[in-house]
């Protein structure tokens, strides 16, 4: 059976012996939107990545693509499955083959997983060489032969050219100069329209996530604690940790004022995470007892597309 949806995971789990990276998530991602998920370092996004692109397997829980569990695939539905769902990574040098020409690397998708002639292969790479900003005579070249804008540019082509549903963004831009950031984002926007695709944007940099994203995922320690559309989470943040990471992002303009939220202490290790809710330890309004000993569920947040895992909000 189809969903809504294009992606959805249900209480996903990941755990590495007593470490648990992913510990019940539950997330959804429409067509043609851009899903942000931003959190700390170790709060378990890149293993959320890995579980969705079937480079780890889940302790628990389930990974749907259009309603199909993509940790049951085999056979056929695997390799459409690896057409349709595709990975631009964070260093476009050690993701792509320096052994290899890039029209090779462009087309290496479309080689495995399709019976296409060299010719319409050939017209395939030149025309998301492109798309990209690139030119097709490059696809002689070697990467090294590229910048580092140039070559993430080449990582995009490569994601796009089997005309995926998805692509998960693993921190995109964050090891570019910071100049040309800028461009590799205005032209992942350009290229979701053409190609209706959808992103899953795996980041820490919250600028970057208003810019592209269209509802951000907030992780703490392995969980979701706050879901909303990306202008309503920057307008009306919900969870002390969101405010905390909120206050500090640079401000748009040098006049704007902002409350500075400094948290106490250190994350929590996954081996051992704190009783009740995870960020109790940290949290600037913590309740006490309750805060302390009950999980908190996501809830209502008060406006539509918006949740958020804290006993400050209670049924």
């Amino acid at each position: 059976m189809k969903t809504a949806a294009l992606l959805e995971a249900r209480g996903l789990r990941k755990h590495f012996g007593p470490v648990r990276a992913v510990d019940g998530l539950d997330l959804s991602l429409e067509r043609g939107r851009t899903l942000a998920l931003v959190g700390e370092s170790g709060c378990g996004k890149t293993t959320t990545a890995k579980l969705i692109l079937r480079l780890e397997y889940p302790s628990s829980g389930q990974v749907l693509i259009d309603g199909e569990d993509v940790h049951t695939l085999q056979g056929r539905d695997l390799r459409r499955f690896r057409m349709r769902v595709q990975a631009v990574f964070q260093d476009p040098w050690s993701s792509l083959n320096p052994r290899k020409r890039v029209r090779s690397i462009v087309a290496e998708p479309l080689v495995i997983n399709e019976r296409l002639s060299r010719k319409e292969i050939d017209r395939k790479v030149d025309k998301v060489l492109r798309d990209v900003g690139m030119r097709p005579e490059q696809a002689r070249n070697f990467p090294h032969e590229f910048s580092g804008g140039q070559r993430q540019r080449i990582a995009i082509a490569s994601a796009l050219i089997s005309n995926p549903a998805l692509v998960i963004l693993d921190e995109p831009v964050s090891a570019l100069d910071v100049s040309i950031r800028a461009q590799i984002m205005n032209l992942f926007k350009d290229l979701q329209s053409e190609y209706e695709v959808s992103y899953l944007l795996v980041a820490h940099d919250l600028g970057t996530t208003r810019y592209m994203a269209d509802d951000i995922a907030v992780m703490y320690l392995g969980q979701i604690v706050e879901y909303s559309a990306s202008e309503d989470l920057f307008e009306n943040p919900k969870h002390p940790y969101t405010r905390a990471l909120l206050s500090a992002v640079l401000p748009a303009h040098p006049d704007e004022s902002r409350e500075e939220i400094v948290l106490s202490g250190e994350i929590p290790s996954p081996l051992n995470p704190p009783a009740g809710c995870r960020f109790n330890p940290r949290c600037p309004e913590n309740l006490g007892a309750i805060c302390e000993t009950a999980p908190p569920a996501l809830r209502d947040g008060g406006v539509p597309r918006q949740f958020v895992a804290c006993h400050l909000y209670p049924e």
